[in-house]
């Protein structure tokens, strides 16, 4: 599964990037995310609740942040497994300066399998859209706090 998107943030470029990289204010944007510890080194531990269709799973993650060139890019590795399945995510994100502030460009690749799999590709993808967009919403609602 790919998705793409790209969100816009009425900040600078290193305004938004610090905001990327709150381990704060990303767990309280993050739909389902229980916990989230700083595990060093830019690794960390996440315990997620996933609900997709009438299935709903408790998955415990690690996320890596790798090849940081602050505040303009960075990727995000994740692998994260439950009684429902697992999950393998690669996601690119860029920071591009802009005239009203910040446009925040993402790429994810994603693997799924287990039972949260057969549910759909395209359930599975919607969900997962739905779930990047209100990540995105909530971080750019903090700016404004």
């Amino acid at each position: 599964m790919q998705l793409t998107g790209t969100y816009e943030f009425p900040a600078p470029i290193e305004r938004v990037w610090d905001l990327l990289m709150d381990t704060t204010a990303i767990a309280g944007c993050l739909p389902g995310c229980r916990e989230l510890r700083d595990l060093g080194e830019d690794r960390y531990q996440a315990e997620l609740v996933v609900v997709v269709a009438a299935i709903t799973g408790n998955y415990g993650a690690t996320i890596a942040i790798e090849d940081k060139t602050p505040p303009h890019s960075y990727r995000l590795v994740v692998q994260g497994t439950g009684r429902t399945g697992f999950v393998k995510g690669d996601t690119s994100i860029t920071l591009e300066p802009t005239a009203a502030g910040t446009s925040v460009h993402v790429v994810a690749h994603a693997d799924v399998g287990g039972a949260i799999a057969r549910v759909g590709q395209r359930l599975i993808e919607g969900v997962a859209r739905t779930t990047m967009n209100r990540f995105f919403a909530c971080l750019a609602s903090r700016l404004k706090d």
